[in-house]
């Protein structure tokens, strides 16, 4: 006699420990497993060095797998099949062996405002002289020193919700976010502004969760159809591309926005100067098919208009 008895292969999702981390991964799991029933999909969780150092600038600490390296080594070492990460944590080239599985549909990549109740109606042209704002994002803070000198800014650390805490708190005034993550944390209602990317253009990847795989494994590498957007990652790979070629990180103010028309694919920059007073621009349009080139001719664009002095400085600065 036979017995036609199936056992399902056990698929580990790496993730961060994080609310907002863990919200990513069970949707990510939730999805994978509606798609894949012969499957069974666990989340397995690990802290990262981003998550441990909390007293430090981002900036000063380095950023080569700050939020990614613990997830990496167990990819490769077997323990989890695939990791959940914000795509705008996920540094443009990854160790060897592993690869960009797949990237999802993008959320609002805006960033967001969010305000003390104090100033409950307010906005950031309209808050008070010396208003404190918490980031701790170097692209946020060049741009918005920019256009609001009038502000005061200060370095904030933590998970979303320790951010939110210091902020009701009184620490600060207001805390520029995600709106994305606000939203996926339920939480979108406590956004007071979300910014024009006239004012602040967004991270490389902001709003999308890409998923980090071993290039090896093709059986793991085409589940990711069920969860793969083709727009959002075309845009992501054209600032992805950007990102790489100025060779930067979140240690530079580096800024994006992407749009598709049709079959055109529209790529803003910037790289800023750490004091707000200088600030590159620049775009380019071409094919959709073509998203990597648009990122690597308008990194070019850009340093044959300076940004290359602006990039050489501030990685002279962080080395210090």
């Amino acid at each position: 006699m036979s017995t036609n008895r199936t056992t399902k292969r056990t698929v580990n999702i790496g993730s961060r420990k994080s609310q907002l981390a863990l919200v990513q991964s069970h949707w990510v799991q939730a999805e994978m497993q509606k798609a894949h029933s012969d499957r069974s999909f666990e989340v397995l969780t690990m802290n990262t060095q981003g998550d441990i150092i909390l007293n430090v600038a981002l900036s000063k600490i380095g950023d080569k797998g700050l939020f990614t390296k613990e997830l990496e080594d167990a990819m490769l070492s077997g323990e989890v099949d695939f990791a959940v990460h914000s795509l705008k944590d996920l540094p443009t080239n990854l160790p060897t062996g592993l690869m960009l599985g797949a990237i999802t549909k993008r959320e609002n990549p805006a960033d967001a405002l969010v305000i003390n109740s104090k100033y409950k109606d307010l906005k950031l042209e309209s808050l008070p002289e010396g208003a404190v704002i918490g980031t701790s994002s170097l692209r946020r803070l060049a741009q918005l020193r920019h256009y609001y000198p009038h502000l005061t800014f200060k370095d904030i650390r933590g998970n979303l919700n320790t951010r939110i805490a210091k902020l009701d708190a009184g620490e600060y005034d207001g805390i520029i976010l995600a709106v994305a993550g606000l939203e996926r944390l339920g939480m979108g209602d406590r956004v007071d502004q979300i910014i024009s990317a006239d004012i602040s253009l967004h991270a490389v990847g902001q709003g999308a969760l890409g998923i980090e795989c071993r290039s090896d494994d093709p059986e793991i590498l085409n589940l990711f159809a069920a969860i793969a957007d083709l727009e959002s990652t075309q845009r992501c790979l054209a600032e992805r591309s950007f990102l790489r070629e100025l060779q930067g990180g979140c240690q530079v103010p580096i800024g994006v926005n992407t749009n598709i028309d049709s079959e055109n694919l529209t790529l803003k920059g910037i790289v800023a100067s750490l004091d707000g007073q200088t600030l590159i621009k620049g775009e380019v349009v071409g094919s959709v098919i073509d998203a990597e080139a648009i990122g690597i001719q308008l990194a070019h664009q850009l340093k044959d208009k300076g940004a290359q002095a602006i990039l050489d400085v501030i990685i002279a600065e962080n080395r210090t």
